[in-house]
């Protein structure tokens, strides 16, 4: 049988997660703004929404309530 992660462990990997979600819409912003790259707006909006919901996820298993901000 697979060993299966803590909670603890898994909130862990979200944040990570989340935090590398931001990281490439960081980069689809600058690209929208440098390059004029129409789709990377699309792509930053879209990358937002993910890691707002991957960060709430976090926050449920962290046992917190969500930022009200985090709302999709």
């Amino acid at each position: 049988m697979p060993d299966v992660a803590s909670t603890e462990e898994l909130r862990e990997r979200l944040e990570n997660i989340g935090e590398a979600l931001a990281d490439l819409a960081l980069d689809a912003l600058r690209s929208a703004i440098e390059d004029g790259d129409a789709d990377a707006k699309a792509r930053e909006r879209r990358l937002t929404r993910a890691r707002r919901s991957v960060e709430k996820a976090a926050a449920l298993l962290a046992d917190r309530e969500p930022d009200p901000d985090l709302e999709v």
